[in-house]
């Protein structure tokens, strides 16, 4: 089930505008968003600094929470090929390298269940519990983005906004805008000199965002205390190293885990200047104070970054016409992976409502329930990381509490409770109901038909599933059709399910057990899906 474009709108914007929605930035979120407001009718311009995809390295990976959005648009089979392409980079995660010899480097591979790290302690696989419930009903998308890096992502992205007809500019800087709520536009400024009109501004420019601070969002947060870098190298003297996570007197580093790929971390404030170039002579000497390895040296850099812990986050994520999604609303250390879900998270979240506004089918308080679902998810996410922190300090306080962590993560429980937090299986919204799957990311059922539930969202409209074949409820959904698709289906795994109310972004609004439909459902369709 692909998405349509076809039934998409194509008119020009709805309010005489150039556009419906300027999206600052070109990144994976940017990207992302865009493809979900085209899929919802929204005339979309997409303006993005840099010329090229960037890359630099940056993210490696994408948890269940990010793999299992992208699933539900279709866009599996692109994480699967990417993750094929990028395999040996987990290498370290999945020790098959004696398989690889022994099969051939072509050899198919199946994607890990998880690899992931709390401050540098790595979880063993053997310990981790899948048959928790948090872990039911994921589907396909469980474990493929693992390994997938973010440059691989942007082409994936960047390629799904070309099919949808978003317009991206590269090499265009957004330098200035006037929101004006009374004329219901933003006038943006762009370095090309030209000035575009549209009915929505959202800031997906990154953590240093011209947007928020153009817009005077409050950002509060905590002061940074590291500088870290992450780059890929040609090196000699690595074989001195030890091989990924390690603890030192002095920080911590990372070596691999593919070939040349290092990360260190020194707790000795904030860098200087972040946007100056990094240089080899800078990684060495990184490298040598944390590991103690003199014998090190870089030849040559072919990708790097500094980084640090700031952690801050915007008080809301809207003011007036104007809106931040990803790093632009919260930035935060690298530590477990999160950023680049969250945004995804963010994108997914927004997309759809913002498009209904667009399109006059809901009413511009629907995204006031874009912040009161999100922000609680960044704020665990920012507290997630500065836990690290503390755990990785090289004071004796922190070595002493990270001896119990590490002693506490090393068991079945405790490994499956930081997997549980990694993957983002936990993330739920606080809607009204009282069916425990109610604000849940939908379970992604077997349906007699031979479908999954995630099959039935890639066209980013709501679902409703009937799964006991009642015309009263199918009755219910008349006058929805453009924005909620009704499927007559069984589930043999869930027999007491008959009915399910699914959110374009893959939550649970409304369901149903046995014969009781609830008087509810039509309170819940007009909540999301009808115009005040």
């Amino acid at each position: 089930m692909s998405e349509s474009i076809e039934s998409m709108a194509t008119a020009d914007s709805k309010n005489g505008t150039d556009y419906d929605v300027v999206v600052a930035g070109g990144g994976p979120v940017g990207l992302f968003l865009a493809g979900e407001l085209r899929l919802g009718g929204a005339n979309v311009l997409v303006v993005e600094r840099l010329a090229e995809v960037d890359e630099t390295i940056k993210a490696g990976g994408i948890n269940t929470a990010g793999a299992v959005s992208l699933y539900r648009r279709g866009l599996l089979p692109d994480l699967v090929a990417a993750w094929e392409r990028n395999r040996w980079r987990m290498r370290a995660f999945l020790g098959d390298r004696d398989r690889d010899r022994e099969q051939g480097a072509d050899a198919p591979r199946t994607p890990p269940k998880f690899a992931g790290h709390f401050a540098g302690i790595m979880m063993r696989g053997d310990l981790f519990d899948d048959s928790d419930p948090a872990f039911a009903d994921i589907g396909p998308a469980d474990g493929v983005g693992l390994g997938v890096p973010q440059v691989e992502l942007e082409r994936i992205l960047g390629a799904r906004a070309e099919r949808l007809g978003v317009e991206v500019r590269r090499g265009v800087e957004l330098t200035g805008f006037d929101a004006d709520e009374d004329a219901g536009e933003v006038v943006v400024r762009l370095g090309s000199g030209e000035d575009v009109r549209a009915g929505w501004l959202v800031g997906c420019d990154g953590g240093r965002s011209t947007v928020r601070k153009l817009a005077g969002f409050d950002f509060p947060g905590t002061e940074p205390e590291i500088t870290g870098y992450q780059a890929v190298v040609e090196m000699s003297g690595g074989e001195r190293l030890g091989v990924g996570w390690n603890t030192t007197d002095v920080g911590t580093y990372v070596n691999g885990p593919f070939p040349g790929r290092i990360l260190t971390v020194e707790f000795d404030g904030p860098p200087a200047d972040r946007s100056a170039p990094v240089t080899a002579g800078e990684l060495q000497a990184a490298l040598r104070r944390v590991s103690g390895v003199d014998e090190v040296t870089i030849h040559e850099v072919h990708s790097s970054t500094r980084f640090t812990d700031n952690a801050r986050q915007a008080s809301g994520y809207r003011k007036g016409r104007v809106l931040l999604a990803g790093d632009a609303a919260h930035v935060h250390s690298p530590f477990g992976g999160q950023g680049l879900n969250l945004g995804l998270g963010d994108a997914m979240n927004l997309g759809w409502k913002l498009a209904a506004v667009v399109r006059g089918t809901a009413p511009g308080s629907l995204l006031d329930s874009y912040t009161a679902e999100r922000h609680p998810i960044g704020a665990w996410v920012l507290d997630w990381t500065r836990a690290q922190i503390a755990v990785m300090r090289p004071d004796r306080h922190a070595r002493a509490l990270r001896r119990v962590v590490t002693d506490l993560a090393l068991t079945a429980t405790g490994t499956t409770y930081l997997v549980k937090q990694i993957s983002g299986v936990w993330q739920h919204y606080d809607l009204p109901g009282d069916h425990p799957l109610t604000g849940q990311s939908a379970p992604d059922l077997e349906l007699s038909d031979g479908t999954r539930l995630g099959d039935h969202l890639h066209a980013g409209r709501a679902l409703l599933l009937d799964l006991a074949d009642d015309p009263k409820l199918r009755a219910r959904a008349e006058g929805y059709g453009d924005r909620v698709d009704v499927v007559t289906v069984a589930c043999p795994g869930r027999p007491e399910l008959t009915g399910l109310l699914v959110r374009p972004d893959g939550f649970v609004a409304w369901a149903a057990d046995g014969s009781d439909q609830g008087d509810d459902l039509d309170t819940v369709l007009t909540r999301w899906f009808v115009a005040a």
